[in-house]
């Protein structure tokens, strides 16, 4: 049995590390491709950016960060790397799934919020994917309790 993923969630970038980086990253999603910013966005310790809003269906999260975030599990293992995220029914119910078809995985825990957990593994390319939970990020715009989201 495959895990059942539901949607895609978002598609997180490095734009750079510095403050400067993130914003001029902001002013082209935009500016260019006339996406508007997640107003809700936590704040990330070591991770400077910006969610973007696409079609309030998923986002592409902008990633500042210099070196490994204080996320990272070592080397190849931080949720600030380039990766894409998918949503799953049941976060512990794919853990065990990926427990049974042997495939390593690793858990980040509190990094947008105190209840969050993100499962990360890499693809046999090399590219990383994270799971999490339906229903427990901002990705999906009409989901949120916040303002719609809007596009400029």
């Amino acid at each position: 049995m495959a895990l059942k993923v539901l949607e895609l969630h978002h598609h997180g970038i490095r734009v750079g590390g510095t403050e400067a980086d993130a914003d001029r990253a902001l002013a082209f999603y935009r500016n260019v491709l006339g996406l508007s910013p997640d107003p809700g966005r936590p704040e990330i310790p070591t991770i400077r950016g910006y969610w973007m809003d696409v079609g309030g269906r998923a986002q592409i999260h902008l990633m500042g960060v210099n070196g490994q975030s204080k996320f990272a599990k070592g080397p190849g293992k931080d949720p600030s790397s380039p990766h894409v995220a998918l949503a799953v029914p049941d976060i512990q119910e794919a853990r065990k799934e990926l427990d049974r078809l042997g495939v390593e995985y690793w858990v980040a825990e509190g990094v947008v919020g105190p209840r969050s957990q993100q499962v990360f593994m890499h693809d046999p390319a090399g590219n990383m994917i994270e799971l999490h939970e339906a229903g427990t990020c901002r990705c999906v715009g009409a989901r949120r309790g916040d303002a719609a989201v809007k596009m400029s």
